[in-house]
């Protein structure tokens, strides 16, 4: 076993905070005050090569792991910039994934190049009010009409919408009734977001404000043949084979988010001077922290072990999800103990902890419940019944 990064690794983590140096607290709260995608950070992101990191090096990739897409997101979210920064490049890094593998070549050389060199921005058209996470109840339909489809539905939870060139939606082309498997019948595509069929409408939410959240609604959206993604009702099957990379990279920023705020955290207790000593000099202080950075540290083994797996091509799912279950939970603890330790300050923020709490719930939250993961490790790790 070796639990090193590599030189390489190292070098990634490195030019990243170098990079995100450039966009300091000041630059991100002000984004949490006024909103507006970060454009300037995003444009630095493609312009340093970031985006591709994990694609193929003939479309214009790095042609990298998981693993160093993760130490790429984390060292984002550390920095401060937390999932206003993360989220910004987070569906370039992951989202592509089912293009790279069940894509044509032509779809690959058209598609990718423009996603790695950030001359487009997609949005990833999935979940439905009325299905939530249950994925085989979508209800919006892509009926074949000529050469190519007529799509009429709703999405929610969309996140990017409003600023995105492109979509990346699964639609119900075979009616559930006629479907053998509850899974079957989806197929995927990857499309212009043409605003003329497409109403969007933006949910106001708790935190990440930079980065906007929508309701989608499509009547009449066109999709030629060559924008469908593999094999007609395959769609949910293609999604599938994103999942685990998107927990990993998930539980890597809520990581670096309780690390950023585990830091602010003891840099404040050992300056804040209160009945002649400074705060950090007493326990009920110090041990919440320790507590913090063993419980970050315990999330990030499992976390890059989850990225290794995958990365060799083994089986991840109980480390992917469990990952992304432990990390989001002790992060929003080592956010919550950061405000506590701040006093009154933590509340105010200029002191940006209140920031990270509000940002690192969405990763409690998505994209998968944390219920559900716990169902997951029941069932296919522990060999329980069944209960849902």
């Amino acid at each position: 076993m070796d639990f090193a990064f590599t030189e390489q690794q190292l070098a990634i983590k490195d030019s990243v905070a170098k990079l995100c140096a450039q966009f300091d607290g000041k630059y991100w709260l002000k984004k949490d005050k006024e909103g507006g995608f970060p454009e300037d950070f995003y444009r630095a992101m493609a312009d340093a090569g970031w985006l591709g990191i994990a694609m193929p090096e003939e479309y214009g990739g790095s042609g990298l792991g998981i693993a160093e897409a993760a130490i790429m997101m984390q060292a984002v979210a550390e920095s401060g910039a937390a999932l206003q920064g993360a989220s910004a490049i987070h569906l370039n890094v992951f989202g592509p994934n089912p293009i790279v593998v069940f894509g044509t070549e032509e779809q690959k050389k058209r598609i990718l190049p423009d996603i790695i060199a950030g001359k487009v921005k997609g949005c990833f058209a999935v979940t439905e009010p009325d299905a939530g996470l249950n994925t085989t109840a979508l209800d919006t339909k892509a009926e074949r009409d000529g050469n190519g489809y007529i799509v009429h539905g709703k999405k929610t939870f969309t996140t990017t919408a409003s600023v995105a060139d492109k979509m990346l939606l699964i639609a119900r082309t075979t009616p559930k009734d006629k479907c053998r498997k509850a899974t079957d019948g989806l197929t995927l595509f990857y499309t212009d977001l043409d605003r003329s069929k497409v109403e969007i409408t933006e949910i106001d939410k708790m935190g990440r404000k930079a980065i906007d959240t929508n309701q989608v609604f499509i009547d009449g959206l066109k999709i030629p043949l060559e924008d469908r993604i593999g094999e007609e009702g395959k769609g949910f099957h293609y999604l599938l084979h994103g999942l685990n990379p998107e927990r990993i990279l998930i539980a890597a920023e809520a990581i670096g988010i309780g690390k950023a705020a585990l830091a602010k955290a003891t840099q404040y207790a050992k300056e804040r001077i209160v009945f002649g000593r400074p705060i950090g000099k007493n326990q009920a202080i110090q041990h919440p922290l320790a507590e913090s950075w063993m419980q970050l540290e315990a999330a990030n083994l499992l976390a890059f072990k989850a990225a290794w797996l995958y990365d060799n091509g083994q089986d991840c799912g109980a480390e992917a999800n469990s990952a992304k279950y432990l990390g989001a939970r002790w992060a929003y603890e080592a956010c919550e103990r950061a405000i506590l330790t701040h006093g009154g300050y933590g509340y105010a923020k200029e002191f940006h902890v209140e920031r990270f709490l509000r940002e690192v719930m969405i990763a409690r939250i998505a994209p998968v419940s944390e219920q559900l993961i716990l169902c997951y490790v029941a069932e296919r790790v522990l060999g329980l019944p069944k209960s849902y």
